[in-house]
């Protein structure tokens, strides 16, 4: 285990290198005033872009690269898919995906096509905000990285410096899919042992 928390160490350490290299801090500073809209936020926070560029916005949210977004990537993006929203109501993920569907979906197809959002963009429509938090929608080593990572952390920390809740929650969870993928190898080498299979399932030649 102490060889993998250092190599990820090494990983987590080279991206914040390589984020400051391109000119500019690993994490934008989160704008909370009432002028600046969800999908600003959204991008300072969880892509580490200061800017909002709509095309682009709506590229990397495409999850498919289908070119038009369904229910499912818009639940997606506002980060209704993560764990941290395991708690939210079914009625606010359908008022999620019904508002911003009302909005954007024009021709009532179900789909939002790319050319409809840069219109509605273009025409003044924004991404409502429902009070769900940025959006979070990476792999738990995205997560952890930007949000707690970059925040707390940088490319000099010890393996004997993660001990914030975060850290440990992190690297308990690292530990027990090892743990299982270890077992799950044991059980793949075991020979299977036929007096140990009930007589009802044996298979006679």
């Amino acid at each position: 285990m102490q060889l993998f928390i250092s190599a990820l160490l090494l990983f987590y350490g080279h991206v914040h290198i390589a984020s400051t290299h391109r000119g500019g801090t690993a994490q934008q500073p989160i704008v909370n005033d009432v002028e600046t809209d969800w999908a600003t936020k959204h991008m300072a926070e969880e892509h580490h872009i200061g800017n909002f560029d709509p095309g682009a916005f709506f590229s990397l949210h495409d999850y498919d690269t289908s070119g038009a977004w369904t229910p499912d990537e818009v639940r997606r993006t506002y980060g209704l898919e993560d764990e941290s929203a395991k708690d939210v109501s079914v009625e606010k993920r359908e008022e999620v995906t019904r508002e911003v569907f009302k909005l954007f979906d024009t021709d009532r197809n179900g789909a939002v096509e790319r050319e409809e959002w840069m219109e509605a963009i273009a025409k003044g429509s924004r991404l409502p905000d429902f009070g769900l938090g940025p959006g979070h929608h990476g792999d738990d080593e995205y997560e952890y990285e930007i949000h707690h990572f970059e925040k707390f952390h940088d490319e000099n920390t010890r393996e004997e410096d993660l001990t914030h809740p975060e850290d440990i929650a992190h690297f308990a969870k690292h530990d027990r899919e090892a743990d299982e993928a270890d077992r799950q190898e044991e059980l793949d080498r075991m020979a299977i042992v036929e007096q140990n299979i009930p007589q009802k399932f044996r298979r006679y030649r």
